[in-house]
């Protein structure tokens, strides 16, 4: 694309935000940047000539062609400005868990990139519901009310591209609820029966001693301090921010009244084995609910290691790489990957993005996948 057309293109959006005042324009309200996007390339005439059209093509692309991923997840990755694109990363994420996506750009002709975050509503359907946008900073944080998959797509505006990093950490909600201790300390889990499996066990059981502090995990209100039947000494708080109640069993001491507000890292209580747990060793019995008892685990536990700090190496992006050899890629950056296509002697590829060991390949006949640094560098 010339750099004249390209003038031409920015003046005339230009042109068009300037002369606001003297439009009236049709009632418009869009829900994020990337469709006030669209209504300014629709308002200034583009979005019916071919670089419009090919806009417009490049953000469905993501729904189609999705790049699968496991959180967490990092990569440097490179957006060519010769023609629009977008990427499309595909994830899975439990509830209790808390997503943070953060793009930083390496080398870039352009502020604008539109980040926006669907849930998979039905895959045989391909059927998509948008939940989240980022901040002007690139920035996106989310909790999801439900296991679920999710699509997050990104597009930078017309004619604009560069070299960006992407991390996407999935990280518990809630802080570990006793002091000094972590999930090794966990021995009894949601769904384990109890009464010779006359009913299911409403929570996870932390052992810790006696008189071992118990946090406040989140900031929420006191709604209910006093004994239980099976529960014993219990405490009940309420989070506002998600409508959660949590359940705090068995305790030895209970040091907080209703209507408290607590903050997280607030001693509570301390572990004890009241109620139902007198035979048992000392310990605290830990529930959520919501509608129902909701499995505490991953709210509560970094099931995954956090990522290091990632130096991008860029000198291999964008490069091209003939096949000296057969190779095999595959479709998810994770060595039990399947299989996602062969490549033979004499293909083509692009490096689209590097990782800590694999790199984003993509042929010109379409085929993409992942490779290791070691299979890239045979060549």
């Amino acid at each position: 694309m010339s750099s004249k057309l390209l003038a031409t293109i920015l003046g005339v959006l230009t042109l068009f935000s300037c002369s606001q005042e003297e439009i009236v324009p049709e009632r418009f309200y869009p829900r994020n940047d990337h469709e006030a996007y669209w209504y300014s390339l629709k308002q200034a005439n583009l979005l019916n000539t071919a670089l419009g059209k090919e806009w417009l093509n490049a953000a469905d692309k993501p729904f189609e062609e999705q790049i699968k991923i496991q959180l967490p997840y990092q990569e440097a990755f490179e957006i060519s400005n010769l023609k629009p694109d977008a990427l499309g990363y595909r994830f899975d994420v439990k509830r209790g868990q808390n997503i943070l996506v953060n793009i930083d750009i390496i080398t870039s002709d352009t502020t604008r990139v539109f980040v926006d975050l669907f849930r998979v509503e039905n895959d045989t359907l391909n059927q998509f519901r948008q939940v989240a946008s980022a901040d002007s900073v690139l920035n996106l944080a989310f909790a999801p009310r439900k296991d679920a998959s999710y699509l997050l797509r990104l597009q930078p505006e017309l004619l604009r591209g560069g070299q960006f990093t992407i991390t996407i950490e999935n990280v518990p909600t809630l802080a570990f609820p006793v002091a000094g201790k972590d999930e090794r300390a966990i021995q009894s889990f949601f769904g384990d029966p109890r009464d010779g499996g006359r009913r299911d066990h409403h929570g996870v059981d932390i052992f810790a001693k006696r008189h071992t502090p118990i946090l406040a995990p989140v900031a929420a209100d006191v709604r209910f301090v006093g004994t239980r039947g099976l529960g014993g000494k219990v405490v009940w708080l309420y989070d506002r921010k998600t409508g959660n109640h949590l359940y705090f069993a068995h305790l030895q001491e209970q040091r907080v009244k209703r209507y408290d507000r607590v903050n997280p890292g607030d001693t509570i209580g301390t572990v004890g084995n009241t109620g139902n747990a007198r035979y048992t060793p000392p310990h605290l019995h830990f529930g959520i609910y919501n509608n129902g008892p909701i499995n505490p685990y991953s709210f509560i536990v970094e099931e995954y290691k956090r990522p290091e700090a990632f130096e991008a190496d860029t000198s291999l992006l964008g490069k091209d790489i003939v096949l000296n050899e057969n190779i095999l890629i595959k479709d998810e950056m994770k060595k039990s990957a399947k299989i996602a296509d062969t490549l033979h002697i004499g293909d083509l590829l692009r490096v689209a993005a590097v990782n800590h060991n694999y790199v984003r390949v993509i042929a010109p006949s379409g085929k993409k996948g992942f490779l290791t640094k070691d299979d890239i560098r045979k060549f």
